[in-house]
């Protein structure tokens, strides 16, 4: 038996709009929207009393989604710190290809993100570079040359 795909990756967040606004302006699409709680939900995640509200965002015409949840119940813990660096045990980043890497990060910059390092070129092969958005979460953006 062989794994068939990664569906999404999680991401816990406080300010659910803004958040779905950051990955929009990537270039994501809003799949759905709405409350998940009861349960199913408790059973799944191994919580008691869930009441959150959930986002799906898709890449368009590409596998790979991205799921965000905002607990209402119970009140989702903060790691520390909040802006961990790089080198943080656990999952840092989520990367993305994208076909203009200076229109992407401008469009991000122009909403409040921020380059965690610069834009930099891998040989001829890529341009890449870290952005951190709304709640610390980085996101790395990989522009394919030639």
């Amino acid at each position: 038996m062989a794994i068939q795909r990664m569906d999404n990756v999680l991401i816990v967040v406080e300010d659910l709009d803004a958040v779905i606004e950051f990955f929009v302006e990537i270039g994501m699409e809003l799949e759905g929207k709405g409350p998940v709680e009861g349960d199913f939900a408790e059973r799944v995640i191994g919580l008691e009393n869930v009441r959150q509200d959930i986002a799906m965002l898709r890449i368009p015409g590409a596998p790979g989604r991205i799921e965000l949840a905002k607990f209402h119940e119970p009140t989702a813990v903060r790691p520390e710190p909040v802006n961990a660096p790089s080198n943080t045990l656990g999952i840092r980043r989520v990367m993305f290809a994208v076909d203009d890497i200076n229109d992407v990060v401008a469009r991000l910059q122009a909403r409040g993100a921020e380059l965690v390092g610069e834009i930099v070129r891998y040989e001829d092969l890529f341009l890449l570079c870290y952005v951190r958005g709304p709640e610390g979460i980085v996101v790395g953006l990989a522009e394919q040359l030639g």
